[in-house]
Order: C-alpha cells, then structure tokens, then sequence
C-alpha cells in the first residue's frame, strides 16, 4: 500500500460576475467544484463597480482543498474564465463575465507566480466581508490579524455592499 505524501492546501478564492452574473457565478462555482472538490461558501453579496461605471457586482469567497501547486490553481481558474468568455484588456476595471482570484494560499506570503495573500483582502468590502464570514478566526499572515477583526476595523462607508438570496448545488459530471 503506497502512502499519499502530497500536501493538502487551504485554499480562498474570491468569484466576482457582474456580466449575466448569476449565471456565470454558478457557472464559476461548478467549475471549481470540478476543479477541486467540496467547496464551502461564504453568502452572496451584490456590490457597485469599483473603479468604472458598470452594472453591481455579485461577490463571494469560497474554501477548498486542493494538491495542486499556486501556479497550478491559477490555471485552473484562468480555465474557468475562459470558459466562461472572460475577456482580459487592457482596462484594469471593467465589466467582466467572471472574476476568479485565489486569495491565500495556506498561509504562504509569496510574490511568484502571484502575490499572495493578494493586496485586495486589505482593501475591498467585496472580498474581506464574505472571506471574513468563512475564515473568521484565521490569521491574515502580513498583518497578523484575524479576518473578523479585519472586517471589524473596516470603515464600512467606503464600499457598499448587501448580501443576497443565492441558491446553488453541486451536480457531478
């Protein structure tokens, strides 16, 4: 009998869809189901666009467990933008069909193959409310903070954003 030495990784990854959003966030989530097994979800939360005008946003952050590398995850979520006709320009802020971001990566702080934990979680209601609904007692690893505590100290003026009634199951394929 062979003895599996492969890490499992704690993984959290933002999803964001304000093109046909519901249906390019569900799309999104089977992919990652796929992709990565059981996913756990925080809330859905409809936001306005940060940074052009734009229709609201759909966000949530999802936890799953993966063996695959930071480079091998980013692959795989670029796969399911692609799928879901992601386009990437040049515009930073644009409307987008589905936006899939890996957040942290166990507790790793790294700048190759993506900056991780990314710069974002810092900063955007959109991202620290629901990571801190999941991961409400881990540990940010730069700033040595829980995610509830962050959420906390967030100055919730500055984003707007209201959780919304979402329903989504797994199917197999």
């Amino acid at each position: 009998m062979s003895i599996d030495t492969e890490q499992i990784h704690i993984i959290y990854i933002s999803v964001g869809s304000n093109v046909d959003k519901e249906k390019h966030t569900k799309a999104g989530l089977q992919g990652m189901y796929q992709a990565f097994g059981e996913l756990t979800l925080s809330s859905v939360f409809e936001s306005e666009s940060v940074g052009f005008e734009g229709n609201n946003f759909y966000n949530l952050v999802i936890k799953a467990n993966t063996k695959l590398s930071i480079a091998e995850v980013c692959s795989v979520l670029k796969k399911i933008e692609q799928d879901n006709k992601r386009q990437r320009g040049e515009q930073k802020f644009a409307p987008r069909t589905l936006d899939l971001d890996l957040l942290l990566y166990d507790r790793q702080v790294t700048s190759q193959p993506i900056i991780l934990p990314r710069p974002e979680v810092l900063y955007n209601a959109f991202v620290l409310k629901p990571l801190a609904e999941i991961a409400a007692d881990e540990v940010h690893p730069e700033v040595n903070t829980s995610y509830a505590n962050l959420w906390q100290a967030y100055d919730k003026s500055q984003q707007k954003l209201w959780a919304i009634k979402f329903d989504w199951s797994p199917t197999r394929k």
